[in-house]
């Protein structure tokens, strides 16, 4: 087969969902199922976790929209702002919830919301660090003090931490969080409060207030200073075919200055157009070419060879991070979903 396969445990991603609502007691679980499903498929994988999770959270109104084609009916969280009118058309007809970031935002909304006769749901983001999106408090006062579209309901109120393992910075972000959230409950009244996300559930029991949002914990892995805290399993394996072996007697491997080199070769159909770094990390022994590797495996010309199944050790040879590499392996591959 030419194209690689990777294969999805859903009975993995379920049961990683179930320990983090245990974790979370009476809190509720957003899933998070951005960039499709960090690669796992979010079409198949958030109807697999609508009997575990109360909600789910996507990055863009075109993902959202997806997961409704999907049959997906639980609330769905946008977690970046609409850019234009179009996409807040969308996210209404659809009925996904945005975040709102800033005046700008919401006067967006608000505006196609008054032109269309149209109403529509919002949860606040508040930049307690990060610096990416959401108000800064001050802003946030004003914005909250100022005239506000009745065509536009806020529901919930969150923030993100930027370094959950640094218990200072951590507590620092929280305690703004909460003035945030009084300012906040001040203007629109009860909120759903969350600023936790996989390693800030796990970082104290304080910080998963009415919400989690479990994004990377979902598919068996965890950020950076979480090692060992929860046992995940992961739930993606990519696998390739060897398309030829051959016994080299001098000459190189692949492209560049490398050799030379003598014996066994196995030409592995898998390359750096698949999402897989040129520097590899998946047993090549030298450079990936755009659509295959060659590796000492001791494997038969059509044997299938798994070529990922641990993000961290990858992304460890490949100086990133796993989310990078979830993310960008599936590039090509057939999805099989197990469980």
């Amino acid at each position: 087969m030419q194209r690689n396969r990777a294969i999805v445990r859903l009975s993995y991603i379920r049961e990683n969902a179930e320990k983090f609502a245990a974790l979370a007691g009476g809190a509720k679980l957003c899933a998070v199922v951005k960039a499709d499903a960090y690669g796992h498929g979010a079409e198949t994988v958030a109807p697999a976790l609508e009997g575990v999770a109360d909600c789910f959270a996507v990055a863009l109104v075109g993902e959202g929209a997806a997961l409704r084609l999907a049959g997906v009916r639980k609330d769905v969280l946008v977690l970046v702002p609409p850019l234009c009118e179009e996409e807040v058309l969308r996210g209404i007809s659809y009925g996904l919830i945005f975040t709102v970031g800033d005046a700008q935002d919401y006067a967006l909304i608000a505006s196609v919301c008054k032109k269309y006769g149209l109403c529509a749901r919002c949860h606040i983001k508040a930049n307690t660090g990060m610096n990416r999106f959401g108000f800064d408090l001050s802003a946030f006062r004003a914005f909250a003090a100022g005239r506000l579209c009745g065509n536009v309901s806020a529901e919930g109120i969150y923030s993100h931490f930027y370094r959950p393992e640094h218990a200072e910075t951590a507590a620092r972000q929280f305690s703004l969080f909460g003035e945030f959230c009084r300012e906040g409950e001040r203007a629109f009244g009860k909120l759903i409060r969350h600023i936790a996300a996989t390693g800030g559930t796990i970082a104290s029991p304080d910080y998963r207030l009415d919400m989690v949002r479990i994004g990377i914990g979902l598919y068996g892995y965890l950020p950076g200073g979480f090692a060992g805290a929860l046992p995940l399993k992961r739930a993606l394996t990519v696998c390739s075919t060897v398309a030829a072996v051959r016994e080299c007697a001098g000459g190189g491997a692949g492209y560049g200055e490398f050799g030379p080199v003598y014996g066994r070769l196995a030409a592995v159909r898998a390359g750096y157009a698949d999402g897989f770094s040129r520097a590899g990390g998946v047993g090549n022994v030298n450079v990936l070419c755009m659509d295959a590797f060659l590796s000492r495996v001791p494997a038969e010309k059509y044997a299938e060879v798994c070529v990922f199944s641990d993000a961290d050790a990858y992304a460890e040879r490949n100086g990133t991070i796993s989310y990078e590499a979830l993310t960008r392996v599936c590039g090509r591959a057939e999805r099989v979903y197990e469980g």
